[in-house]
């Protein structure tokens, strides 16, 4: 007789989740390399509905990794270098079950082509390590997070090289062999689907300076990670068979604006184009159809080599994680998605969409019956400090109601074995680089120009997201 699940199981991971370059700061100590991450700085003047661009030429890279008098927010971050134990206790007494952070590439390989990795910045990751296991916290670690060295990008072009995917293997088989009894999680590239706009520098660490055919050049690159997501893949099993190996998507999810077939179809079409295209690859092994018609029709040409197809096909993804934050909606006449009018948006512009979130979780386990983490959700959120407290009323309101409906997903029969919510502490943003969007649990005391005691304070979501915890999603108000 079939059981329904009535909720979440009883091993569910609940925790948060982070990125090293918005928070771990301490970017020149220990032998540390300049990643791309560390030569952003805030504007003077900037848009919360703009994302910061994130496009360079070499020779405006190579100047920034050199500048010691601008302010770059990055560098900074929240100083979780230092601050680290006594974050995760604050984690912990939340409850949390699992926490997500990623390895800074430099701190292990400061240029990335070095034969040996540096051991300080190892010591650092072994001691963050066995703190969150002492903690009972179970480490959910990303190898690629935006942080990859700028030498890679100024002296081989990024992911469009094969030798930054060489270098990137070497880096992977140092982690696996030096972490495999004590992490069981990994995610290997962060939004592997972030081509596009900045993506194109943040995740692929490329810039259009000397490419005759851009499109077909950063197609190059998103082949070159997708292949070293295999290639991980199976070097971790060689190493050890229970490490889990999986991918992350951003969703982007979509809706078509109207019942006009032209619209639903554009819809199909863009969903399959940003979202589905890369775990689909990497979850069925395989290129689809449909996007190699879509490089037909766009003259766009992407080497792929027969021992690359095989290793793709033979060493497919153990899970799938998803960021969720938003949605939008298409109109086959537009270029891009736009704002969904039935939704209200926060003051960042990104609609709040909790019953999308059940919708994706559904669309993905029908697509792929693949199990499921949550690896980002949350509301970025100007928050007050009022006689020492933050009353954010309304970050308990936006979670409230997706943990909700992950638990209606949960009971409709989708696989989700746990939820990291963006980000248990207030740290820098990745798409504006400020400090004052803050999703936490835990206020940081830091403005946008790196002021402040950087004293950590329990918001009301932290008493909030401990009694969720407590009573395993069962308590939400």
């Amino acid at each position: 007789m079939y059981k329904l699940p009535k909720g979440f199981p009883n091993d569910f991971l609940w925790g948060g989740a982070i990125a090293a370059n918005q928070a771990e700061g301490a970017w020149d100590v220990d032998g540390k390399g300049v990643s791309m991450a560390d030569i952003e700085e805030l504007p003077l003047e900037y848009s919360r509905t703009k994302v910061v661009g994130f496009k360079h030429t070499k020779d405006e890279i190579i100047q920034a990794s050199q500048d010691r008098t601008k302010y770059f927010p990055r560098r900074v971050g929240i100083d979780f270098y230092h601050t680290y134990k006594e974050d995760l206790a604050l984690m912990a007494e939340m409850g949390f079950k699992c926490f997500r952070t990623s390895f800074n590439w430099t701190r292990i390989f400061p240029t990335g082509i070095e034969d040996t990795p540096n051991e300080a910045g190892l010591k650092f990751y072994d001691d963050l390590i066995d703190e969150m296991i002492r903690l009972n916290i179970e480490p959910v670690m990303t190898i690629s997070h935006y942080e990859m060295p700028i030498y890679l990008i100024t002296e081989y072009g990024g992911w469009y090289s094969k030798k930054v995917l060489e270098c990137f293997i070497k880096f992977c088989k140092v982690l696996f062999e030096r972490y495999h009894t004590k992490v069981k999680y990994w995610i290997v590239f962060n939004q592997i689907n972030s081509l596009g706009g900045w993506g194109e520098f943040a995740s692929l660490g490329m810039i259009e300076d000397g490419y005759d055919d851009w499109a077909s050049a950063l197609y190059q690159g998103t082949h070159h990670q997708l292949v070293a997501s295999a290639l991980a893949k199976k070097i971790a099993k060689e190493i050890d068979p229970s490490m889990q190996i999986g991918m992350m998507l951003g969703d982007d999810a979509t809706y078509y604006a109207t019942s006009d077939p032209k619209d639903i179809f554009a819809n199909t079409q863009f969903m399959q184009r940003t979202v589905y295209f890369y775990s689909d690859v990497l979850i069925h092994g395989e290129y689809p159809g449909y996007m190699l018609r879509y490089f037909a029709d766009h003259d766009i040409h992407v080497k792929m080599s027969d021992e690359e197809l095989k290793s793709l096909k033979e060493n497919t993804v153990d899970f799938l994680s998803i960021s969720y934050y938003h949605t939008k909606v298409i109109h086959a006449q537009d270029k891009e998605p736009q704002p969904n009018s039935y939704l209200e948006r926060s003051i960042w512009g990104w609609a709040i969409d909790p019953i999308g979130f059940r919708n994706s979780l559904n669309q993905y386990w029908d697509r792929y019956h693949m199990p499921m983490f949550i690896a980002e959700n949350g509301l970025g959120a100007l928050d007050e400090v009022i006689d020492g407290k933050i009353h954010d009323s309304y970050r308990i309101e936006y979670l409230k109601a997706h943990i909700e409906q992950m638990k209606e997903a949960i009971k409709d029969g989708v696989n989700v074995f746990g939820y990291a919510s963006w980000g248990p502490i207030d740290i820098i943003s990745c798409s504006q680089g400020e400090m004052s969007k803050r999703y936490g649990y835990i206020y940081v005391d830091q403005d946008d120009r790196g002021n402040g005691t950087q004293k950590r304070i329990k918001k009301d979501s932290f008493y909030w997201y401990q009694k969720v915890i407590e009573s395993n999603g069962e308590i939400l108000e």
